[in-house]
């Protein structure tokens, strides 16, 4: 019983309780700072929406204008652009134009890696 008293007063005075000081600053040399950690937040938060995961899928097989996405995800041609609107704010697809028409590709193919890691994570 005093053991575990000891144990919990460590976490409340906020001491480390199996990482000694060396692993601590090995961690803390590695941890991303606060600005890249907002960012890659951000990056992750884009795969958390239904439609734009969706979107990102379709265009991790082929190039793809809004009205081509709009038919396939059954979503109106509105949403498709105002995601895809939002994906490209976070640098994840851009767009090239066809005469009239503007084509969607992904902008970093490392996207379809971190949807392949998901995917396996989840087998």
């Amino acid at each position: 019983m005093i053991e575990n008293y000891n144990l919990l007063k460590g976490v409340f005075m906020g001491r480390l309780l199996v990482l000694s000081e060396k692993n601590k600053n090995e961690i803390m040399k590695y941890m991303p700072q606060s600005e890249v950690t907002n960012r890659l937040a951000n990056y992750f938060q884009n795969f958390s929406d239904y439609t734009r995961l969706r979107i990102i899928i379709c265009l991790s097989l082929c190039d793809m204008c809004v009205n081509d996405l709009s038919v396939i995800l059954d979503v109106n041609q509105t949403t498709i652009s105002h995601q895809l609107q939002i994906l490209r704010a976070q640098n994840i697809v851009k767009y090239r134009r066809d005469g009239k028409i503007l084509l969607y590709t992904l902008k970093n193919k490392n996207v379809n890696e971190v949807m392949l890691g998901a995917i396996n994570a989840l087998a």
